[in-house]
């Protein structure tokens, strides 16, 4: 965004949805605006529940209202990044309307989350494509999309690790109002949207662990608006208030205060894709818990575990052991080094977009 509005030959119409416009979430919105950003039109589609019935009502007011400021506003491309519900809504109101969708972070898998269907359908509606590493390059020409329309450039996540200035750690402190430990963890857990029912039990076997360790401060995140996402919310406020000398749990820190702060601990506890591009980037270790992000890439910071109290506490063991320490400082993220963005906004002001509205479909010769 910052490319695009610093390019005279490029205009930002920015436009923000979503549980940024949440208080329950951090209402993250003055985030963006505290970052120097005009904010076109704040769309607000009910975040207020996340049952099946609350989340297909949010998609549908999605639908609606993207497609009236699509209409409004007539832009020549609308860039969407990842693979949430809003999203999905967002680029289907975006494809109605023939407005051609660039999306970012297309092509990759995550096995055990409802997004993995999102994110594959979003790239069947997209125009221009900007995948993070070449597999998933590979994927998206596999799902029939031309080629010359798709420019892996690496994770903008990344461009964050390394654009950023981070707080230092006595700055960071006074910022979020707690005290660092002797040793620390960063905890998300976002709710396992194809196993329902299985959230709780997973969370508490983590709790159940966390609990076990001694000398340890605990920063905790609050889930996303998936369904179960509240009540993973309310095991955290129980559990941090039981021993809030020690631990603490954030709406939304913030993205500076996020990075500086997960540069600070001693590891990623939980089943957010943060864990998978940005630590790596910061060769913090990460403990990945269950199926949600599985079959992403993965570097050799991330150790993988079972969602169950055993496995859990094992890794919990690696994480704080010494011979795993001494790897993280020759960790490299399979999702590049940076740059991503300015190779974004150099593809876009070189794109032909009378050309974008029709594709063919690419097929991949086979055999069965």
């Amino acid at each position: 965004m910052k490319g695009i509005c610093d390019d005279p030959s490029l205009e930002l119409l920015l436009l923000v949805t979503g549980t940024h416009l949440s208080e329950e979430f951090g209402l993250t919105s003055r985030f963006v605006e505290e970052d120097g950003f005009n904010i076109i039109a704040k769309i607000d589609i009910n975040m207020s529940s996340d049952t099946p019935t609350g989340i297909t009502r949010s998609m549908g007011m999605a639908i609606t209202s993207f497609g009236e400021a699509f209409l409004s506003l007539q832009p020549h491309l609308v860039v969407l990044l990842g693979d949430r519900f809003e999203t999905l809504a967002v680029a289907a109101a975006a494809h109605v309307c023939g407005v051609p969708i660039a999306h970012i972070h297309g092509g990759e898998r995550s096995e055990g989350a409802i997004d993995e269907a999102f994110r594959h359908a979003i790239t069947k509606m997209a125009a221009v494509h900007f995948p993070a590493a070449d597999e998933y390059r590979r994927r998206i020409i596999q799902l029939g999309e031309q080629p010359n329309r798709v420019f892996c450039v690496g994770a903008p996540g990344i461009d964050s690790v390394r654009a950023l200035t981070l707080l230092p750690k006595e700055e960071l402190q006074r910022v979020l109002g707690f005290q660092f430990g002797g040793r620390n963890l960063l905890v998300t857990f976002h709710p396992v949207t194809l196993e329902r029912g299985a959230s709780q039990d997973q969370f508490r076997c983590l709790l159940e662990a966390l609990n076990d360790l001694e000398n340890v401060t605990l920063i905790f995140t609050m889930p996303n608006a998936d369904p179960e996402g509240r009540l993973i919310s309310e095991m955290i406020e129980a559990f941090v208030s039981a021993k809030p000398q020690s631990r603490f749990a954030f709406a939304s820190m913030g993205h500076r205060n996020y990075l500086s702060c997960m540069r600070l601990v001693d590891g990623v506890v939980g089943n957010s894709s943060s864990g998978l591009i940005e630590a790596p980037a910061l060769r913090v270790g990460t403990i990945n818990i269950g199926d949600r992000q599985k079959g992403r890439l993965r570097a050799t910071s991330v150790i993988d575990c079972p969602p169950d109290l055993i496995a859990i506490r094992a890794a919990l063991q690696c994480l704080f052991s010494d011979t795993f320490k001494k790897t993280l400082p020759h960790t490299r993220s399979p999702y590049g080094n940076g740059g991503a963005s300015e190779k974004i906004v150099r593809t876009i002001k070189g794109l032909d977009f009378s050309t974008l509205g029709k594709k063919s479909f690419y097929d991949i010769p086979f055999t069965l």
